[in-house]
């Protein structure tokens, strides 16, 4: 079995800590480097479910891609709900480590596993790393469907094809109009609008799209924005990462039992659709 610090020198590899934003926290929260890793849970937040679960599950390690303490803290109380987590992880002898942006921007990384989630083909970068000279890296995929589509039929897909959540699929754009290319990018991406609008794509989709971009998105050209819940767009990653390190595993003759979350973190957990609402 590996140390914890071979198993996340690994998967640092994957997603270099250095390629990360500047504002971001990413890498080992707690863990001894000294202490073996035998089992593997991923999952998009650290949260106490999983938390729970990973505990239940007998892992020795947690790789969530949303960070447990985003800004600095003076705490880690378990009166606290992250301070709980904590103590529930190191009373357990569970490591956590976070893979965020470095994962966003990897080759392949959270954009890339969600293209596949909806049957599309990446062909580059939206947002190319200019440290990247072989162009492959950056944020959000440049993507095209198997066949034409139209908004409707993309974002029935998404629907069908991403984890359900109470939020499902909300689109800004003609339904009837045809999806040769497609931007997506998991997570919050209403930033990205300029560059979905000069990849010249015909529909773009993420997640926490606000009011006033939007507004102000379509206003400026017919671009189609399909906005679904943040936690279905990353957790396709999850299966990825998974798979990425069960490769390396077996490589180095690990014997990793590694495992995907299917608990739903989404916090939107009920929708009650308007009487009469445009659909």
């Amino acid at each position: 079995m590996p140390r914890l610090s071979e198993a996340t020198a690994a998967l640092d590899a994957l997603w270099p800590p250095g390629s990360a934003e500047a504002w971001d926290a990413v890498g080992t929260v707690c863990g001894d480097p000294d202490q073996e890793v035998s089992r593997v849970l991923f999952a998009v937040d650290p949260v106490q479910e999983i938390v729970d679960e990973a505990v239940k599950l007998g892992a020795d390690l947690l790789v969530t891609h949303h960070p447990l303490y985003l800004r600095g803290t003076t705490t880690v109380a378990a009166s606290t709900f992250k301070g709980r987590v904590v103590h529930t992880l190191i009373r357990n002898d569970i490591a956590l480590h976070v893979a965020h942006t470095n994962a966003d921007r990897a080759d392949p990384g959270v954009s890339d596993a969600l293209a596949g989630a909806l049957d599309l083909r990446v062909v580059r970068p939206l947002v190319p790393d200019p440290a990247d000279p072989e162009g492959r890296r950056g944020l959000g995929r440049v993507c095209e469907p198997d066949r034409p589509l139209t908004v409707r039929e993309f974002a029935a897909r998404a629907a069908e094809r991403l984890p359900a959540t109470a939020q499902g699929i909300r689109v800004a754009g003609d339904p009837d109009a045809p999806v040769r290319t497609v931007a997506v990018s998991g997570g919050s991406g209403d930033s990205l609008f300029d560059d979905a609008r000069a990849a010249g794509v015909d529909a773009f989709l993420t997640a926490d799209l606000r009011h006033h971009p939007v507004s102000e998105a379509r206003a400026q050209s017919p671009l189609a924005l399909l906005d679904a819940a943040h936690w279905a767009t990353e957790w396709p990653w999850c299966e990825l990462a998974a798979a990425q390190l069960d490769e390396i595993s077996d490589r180095h003759g690990w014997g990793l039992r590694v495992h995907v979350s299917k608990t739903v973190t989404d916090p939107w957990n009920f929708h009650s659709p308007s009487p009469g609402a445009p659909n």
